[in-house]
This record gives structure tokens, sequence and C-alpha cells, in this order.
């Protein structure tokens, strides 16, 4: 007969937010632990003049996936790397998705994060001329831009913005 771990001594995911540009040093306090884990990286290649400098990127700004037993959780903590560990509910869902960011990340394509952001979702504005700017999200799919309202006359003013300069609202 096998032995059982209790149930305390079962691994769970968690996303690790790091301190700023602190990743891959806590990756690799991570592999000194030897938790299992995954810094989702991507080459990037900058060019200096007549130079090309290629250097990996995190996929991810501010997070490292682990899989860390929560009786050993405090020994990801010892660096002051990270900000917090926040436990993945769905861990079957998280394994799928983070199975597809590795081939992506293996792929060599070139990727970006991108907000999830629905129709009719409320938004800020979070930099330029419209910073703190409130409306709703025209299209998505194919965004042309956010709908301010302006109740009183039942009208809205539609403002070509990028998704990316938008911040959802709770």
């Amino acid at each position: 007969m096998g032995q059982h771990l209790p149930a305390f001594a079962t691994p769970r995911w968690f996303a690790c937010h790091t301190k700023p540009r602190a990743e891959k040093k806590f990756s690799a306090l991570l592999a000194r632990e030897k938790f299992d884990h995954y810094l989702a990286l991507l080459e990037s290649v900058r060019r200096y003049g007549t130079q090309k400098k290629v250097f990996s990127k995190p996929l991810f700004p501010g997070y490292v996936f682990a899989l860390i037993i929560p009786e050993k959780k405090e020994r990801i903590y010892q660096q002051d790397l990270l900000v917090r560990a926040l436990p993945v509910e769905n861990e079957a869902l998280f394994l799928r998705q983070l199975d597809d960011v590795r081939a992506i990340c293996a792929s060599g394509y070139e990727a970006a994060l991108h907000p999830l952001i629905k129709r009719g979702t409320r938004v800020r504005v979070a930099g330029g001329p419209l910073q703190g700017l409130e409306g709703f999200v025209d299209d998505p799919v194919n965004p042309r831009g956010i709908v301010v309202s302006v109740d009183v006359l039942q009208q809205g003013l539609l403002v070509r913005l990028p998704l990316e300069n938008l911040l959802p609202l709770p």
C-alpha cells in the first residue's frame, strides 16, 4: 500500500507577482529551492545604431508561475523579490492555458499582451490628453475607440483610442 500525502502537502499553482524587474531573479530563487515554475520569456531585438542586441524579456511583466507545497510557501519570500502569491483557482484550465503560452513562446512568433475587453465594458483612459476620461468599449474585435456618454442628449461620442490605453473599471 502506497503512502498518502496529507492534503496540506499537495502542491498548488500560484501566480507569483514579483517586484518590478525581479522576474528572472525570482525564477532563479525558485530553481535553487527546487520548485517547479515557469517564467514566460520572449526574445526581443533592439537596434542601437549599427549594433543589434537580442535579449529575453518576460511576456507577463511582474509574474512567474510556480508549483508550491503550501507548507514550504514561506521559502519564496526569502529574498524580498515577491509582492504576493495568488493561488490559481481552476488549475485544469490554468494548465491548458500555460501549455498554450509555452507553445507560443517556443514558436518564435511575435506576441504581445492584449487586454481582454468585451463590448460595453466600462473603461478609463490610462494616459495622454484624455487621461481619466471614462466610457464604454465600442467593439474590441474591430476597435475604433470608446463611446463617451452624454446622457442628457441621449447621445454618445466615439473617441478613437487604442485598446492598450484603456483600463477596465470594476
